[in-house]
């Protein structure tokens, strides 16, 4: 790879940009960059010029999971490790190949537990080298990460992607702190530089560590208990009570507080959460009414078809 397209891989892959989990209330996003980048791509604060970006585009709700995007390979950082195979032989071939990463495999699939994405676990697709890469990750968190640090998720692509999420056990949201995703990144890379040295898998992985955000899926029951004094949007199937309906299940949808759960007899009892959303139904500026405060909703954990955080917008 000539020295122009080693360093517009580098500038177009190195790039950083991170995003904390925040009430609504208070929600604020801070970018960094890795020094030496220079003007790889559109600034996240201002309209992208092109329709394609190399990092997508905020989210709505300003409770995008902290992302950190790199390249780990000898070649990316202008070493002697040799391009990818296929080569990118100038900067337009890297920007190419860079813009992937807004192309997602799974666009457009609704998210489900264990998918290596918001539903968190672990996807090797029959990846060759996806073991070896979890072993290194899972070696990383083990050997410079505290017992609150956790994989939320880990996916690779048969292109050559690393998909990491991490999850901070202690922080209410789950939201790491951009210092460790930064860490875990450069440690992780590093780990994975060295892998590729000895031929274990190949060269220039693409590497993407974040955290889960808010719209990560909740395992039930696994995760209610952790996130039980929360506000949680669930999506949960009910048994039609007419004759019309009677053999058919109806999907609803609301957003609520856990009041209790029964392992045992797998089913959990909910009450609506005192949200924006919910006082609507009161009427506009008033508090939730007598009816809605002794409402409650029990239902088995079969019936929970999707539950997410849910961060009130007041």
């Amino acid at each position: 790879m000539s020295t122009a397209g080693a360093q517009a891989l580098r500038a177009l892959l190195a790039r950083c940009s991170t995003k904390c989990l925040r009430r609504a209330s208070h929600s604020s996003s801070a970018a960094a960059s890795f020094p030496g980048l220079r003007g790889a791509a559109a600034s996240l604060d201002s309209p992208a010029p092109q329709s394609r970006r190399l990092l997508p585009a905020p989210r709505a709700a300003a409770h995008a999971p902290t992302r950190t995007r790199a390249l780990a390979s000898e070649a990316a950082r202008g070493g002697g490790g040799g391009a990818r195979e296929g080569g990118l032989g100038d900067e337009e071939e890297a920007q190419e190949w860079a813009v992937e990463w807004e192309d997602s495999e799974d666009e457009g699939v609704e998210a489900e537990v264990g998918d290596g994405g918001d539903g968190g676990g672990v996807v090797l697709r029959d990846v060759a080298w996806g073991a070896r890469a979890l072993a290194a990750a899972e070696e990383v968190l083990s050997e410079r990460f505290g017992d609150d640090v956790a994989m939320f998720a880990f996916k690779v692509s048969p292109k050559g992607y690393v998909y990491v999420r991490l999850d901070k056990l202690t922080n209410r949201y789950g939201c790491p702190g951009i210092e460790e995703i930064e860490s875990f990144n450069r440690l992780y890379k590093q780990k994975l530089d060295e892998i590729i040295e000895t031929g274990e898998i190949p060269l220039d992985l693409a590497l993407e560590v974040s955290s889960p955000g808010a719209e990560r899926l909740l395992k039930v029951p696994e995760d209610l208990d952790r996130f039980k004094d929360m506000a949680m949007r669930v999506q949960y199937l009910v048994e039609g009570d007419n004759d019309l309906v009677s053999k058919q299940s109806l999907l609803k949808d609301g957003v609520f507080l856990l009041e209790s759960v029964d392992i045992q007899a797998e089913h959990c009892v909910w009450k609506l959460a005192d949200v924006k959303e919910n006082r609507a139904e009161a009427g506009k500026g008033r508090p939730l009414n007598r009816k809605q405060k002794d409402w409650r909703l029990q239902t088995s954990f079969t019936a929970v078809k999707k539950a997410t955080l849910y961060l009130d917008s007041n």
